[in-house]
């Protein structure tokens, strides 16, 4: 199968792993990215997800994988229904819209779909749920100070990209892609002001000063 096309392993990701994370890593996700392809809408019919759908939800996923190396201080593809919810908790506190949190619940789902089929572990049903269409229903509980300082340290990393000087022309529409879908713009919009945004301390501050 044919994964040219996919960002399999975004460059802030490649950046911060060793070589062999790396080789570990990229065979994780295209192990991943087969099977939603092939499978992973109706697996008892063989009947994948189309490229339109899996293309920005696996963004997602690397940004969920990346949230639990900073939870858990190291390199691991074991995601738990932990730290999936985890990350709808942080989610639910930061500032993004109905529609990004929404997607970013569903990629968490088909990643442990996928699991569930292929390793005989459960999928995973969130605590909190997301809808694009109405309100978002937030956590009341508090969060401990272990809590806050993961969530601390994964907004300086999370959302982050390469710079737009140091990718390559086909790198570079990729992210465009991923911007447009991010910032809910068209991508033909999307220009160095957008990467600037992407990479901006917008969402730490609000992180810090939420807790001050």
């Amino acid at each position: 199968m044919d994964l040219s096309e996919f960002a399999v392993v975004p460059g802030p990701t490649e950046d911060r792993l060793a070589q062999r994370q790396l080789v570990d890593y990229r065979n994780e996700r295209e192990d991943c990215l087969e099977w939603l392809l092939a499978f992973g809408k109706d697996p008892e019919k063989a009947e994948g997800y189309a490229t339109t759908t899996v293309e920005p939800r696996i963004y997602r996923m690397d940004h969920f994988y990346r949230f639990v190396w900073n939870r858990e201080d190291h390199y691991t593809t074991n995601v738990t229904h932990e730290h999936a919810d985890a990350w709808m908790k942080q989610l639910a506190y930061e500032e993004w819209s109905d529609a990004h949190r929404d997607c970013c619940q569903k990629a968490v789902m088909m990643l442990f779909k996928r699991r569930a089929h292929e390793r005989g572990g459960e999928e995973w049903e969130p605590s909190i749920r997301f809808n694009s269409g109405s309100k978002t229903t937030a956590p009341r509980d508090f969060l401990t100070r272990d809590e806050r300082s993961a969530i601390r340290e994964a907004s300086l990393e999370y959302g982050s990209i390469p710079s737009y000087n140091n990718v390559s022309p086909k790198e570079r529409g990729r992210i465009k892609a991923y911007l447009a879908q991010r910032f809910e713009k068209p991508t033909e919009d999307i220009g160095k002001a957008d990467w600037d945004r992407a990479n901006g301390w917008k969402i730490p501050s609000l992180v810090s000063v939420s807790w001050i």
